[in-house]
Parts: C-alpha cells; structure tokens; sequence
C-alpha cells in the first residue's frame, strides 16, 4: 500500500499524515511539496514529515510519471488558497490548483492507483440567500480560487471509472491547531485577535454565514475517501465534506470565542459593505455515505479551546500578526521579494 500526498506540509496536510500513519501504519507514505512553509512550525512537538517515508520537494505541477509507481491511492491537497494571490494571478492560481491536480489524476492512473480525493471546497457555492446547498445546487464561485475548484471537478470527472475512484470533498472553511498554524481563516484569526488584543475584529456586519470544519475532522473525511469502493458513492463522487452543526454567522463565531478568552469583547463593522461570500451548506449526504468513525467529531468550543491552549502553548506574542508569516500570502510574498521563487511561484535556481 503506498498513498502520495501533495502539500503535506502545508496547515491542513500534516494533521492528513498523522491520520493515514495512524489508520495505515504499514502504509508507505509519500509527501510531495515545494516547501515554501516548511519553516512555518507552530509548536510542533516532532518534525511532521518524520511520520512519512518520504519526502519529495518538487511543484506539483513537475511531478514524474515515475513517482506514481505502485501509487495505491492520492491526496491532492496542493493550492493556491489565497483570494489575493488569486487577484493577482488568476492564470496562475487556475494552472497550480486545476491544471495541475488534473495531470496528476491522470498519471496516477495510468499508474495504477484506485483512488484519488481532491480536496474542493465549499467555497464554490458563492452566495446563497436560500437554503443550505446540497451537491445538487448550482454553483456560484465568486474568487478565483473557488472557480479552480469548479474546473477541477469537472476535469476529473471523465477520469473515474469502476477502476478509479474520484472523490471531491467540498471542505467547509477549515479551522483548528495544527503544526503548521494558519491565522488568516475565520476562527483561527478571531481567536488570536482574543488572546492578543483582547477583542475580536469582524470586518463584515458579522451576518455572513460560514460552514467550519476542524483539520483533523478534514483528515478523518479524507482518511475514508483514499480507499473508498466504488460501490459507495460511485466511481465519481462530490460531496460536501463538514457538519450541519458547524453551519454559523460569523458574528456567532466571534461571540464563541469571547464566551471561551476572559476579557475579550466583540468589534462589528457595522458600516461594512455587504460579505458576498454567504452560505449555508447541507452535509447530510456525506452523514449517509461515510463510516461513523470518520463523520466530524470535534464542536465548536473545543476548537476554540485547543487552538487558545496551542497559541499559549507556544508563547504567542505576535500582535502584529496579520502581517506575520502565520498568513501565507506573507511568506510568498517574502519568499519573493528576497528573489529566492519567482513570480510564477517557482524556486529560482540555487534557492531551493
């Protein structure tokens, strides 16, 4: 058994490793990332790739045919994930998270392997004033990282057959501790802003609704998906990956967290203009199809608790940290201007 992930060594990836070493401990387990935020550790108690059997740093746009060989299963975790990197480069955004995802589909199964799960996300459903979005619901990708996910899923379809499994997972917003912390996601953010300032800042009106899911209930989804038969879901299989409980306004996520930081208060943006970015999401067909032991198992409170005990843990003293290398948009940006990758976000030669 041999299961490749790409971007393992991002925030979600390395809480995706512990859960396939865990479940498959006989496993042969593949990284596969360009590094970028290897040096982003956040009171990580052992090195994360130290659980893989190895480690590859390349793009994942330069994959080998050869890599996949013997590949059982894939994770494409790798994206550009940041809405103004987006803005930025669309063309590029579009090339690393669906071009390449889509090629790597296709040498993996060539190569063999049964099952690919693409991690897409709820983000694809934009803006709906209606009821929660089933995955029957038109989609409305209002970012370019959002439109990437949309083409994604549609280049991977023609790909599945009885042989190979696809499977899209449509994350809602991730949140929760990891070794590799991000603060620019919603409840990440509020909670750092709690510790630090003692108030949490909401940049909309707080009436935006908001579907969350913690990283190891991510891991636990994807954990199901990389073996999953055919026979539940279908050869090709999108399905909204998350919680109907963890559909909330972001104004009652901010509240969450002051109810659990002493002292810490709520600021609205009251004048802000309208959030377009609102949705509700059902997750009833991901409660029908997966196993009990990978549906969602963290709430609310406890991701907030465990993401203040690790940020305390860990000495967290960053006040200016929205523009710290705990938001990813600032390590490219760093890793660019100091001339070490380039603007088609690749190493430059000597650099890596």
């Amino acid at each position: 058994m041999k299961i490749l992930i790409t971007e393992n060594m991002g925030y979600i990836g390395s809480s995706v490793v512990r859960r396939l070493r865990d479940s498959y401990p006989k496993a042969r387990l593949i990284g596969v990332d360009t590094g970028f935020f290897a040096h982003c550790l956040t009171n990580a108690k052992r090195l994360p790739e130290t659980r893989l059997d190895a480690q590859y740093f390349m793009d994942v746009r330069d994959i080998p045919a050869s890599l996949l060989a013997g590949v059982t299963g894939v994770v494409s975790l790798a994206a550009i994930s940041n809405d103004v990197m987006g803005q930025i480069d669309e063309k590029l955004t579009q090339g690393v998270n669906c071009l390449a995802s889509i090629r790597l589909a296709k040498l993996a199964k060539a190569a063999g392997a049964k099952n690919f799960v693409f991690a897409s996300s709820c983000s694809v459903y934009g803006f709906a004033e209606d009821d929660s979005k089933t995955e029957q619901s038109e989609v409305n990708p209002l970012t370019a990282y959002a439109r990437s996910k949309v083409m994604t899923e549609k280049g991977l379809k023609p790909l599945a057959d009885r042989t190979f499994k696809v499977t899209c997972l449509r994350f809602a917003t991730a949140c929760g501790m990891s070794e590799r912390l991000r603060l620019d996601l919603v409840l990440n953010d509020f909670v750092a802003g709690a510790l630090l300032t003692k108030k949490v800042t909401v940049m909309s009106d707080g009436s935006p609704w908001r579907p969350l899911i913690h990283i190891q209930d991510m891991a636990r989804a994807i954990d199901w998906a990389v073996f999953r038969p055919a026979k539940n879901g279908g050869p090709f299989l999108v399905c909204n990956a998350g919680s109907n409980a963890w559909n909330y306004q972001v104004k009652e996520l901010a509240q969450a967290v002051v109810h659990e930081i002493a002292g810490a208060v709520v600021s609205i943006n009251t004048s802000a203009p309208p959030d377009k970015r609102s949705y509700r999401v059902s997750f009833d067909y991901f409660n029908a199809l997966a196993p009990k032991e990978n549906q969602p198992k963290i709430n609310l409170t406890d991701a907030v608790l465990e993401l203040k005990q690790g940020l305390e843990e860990m000495a967290f003293n960053t006040p200016d940290y929205r523009n710290s290398h705990f938001m990813r948009i600032r390590v490219l940006m760093e890793l660019r201007n100091l001339g070490l990758i380039n603007s088609d976000l690749r190493w430059k030669k000597g650099n890596c």
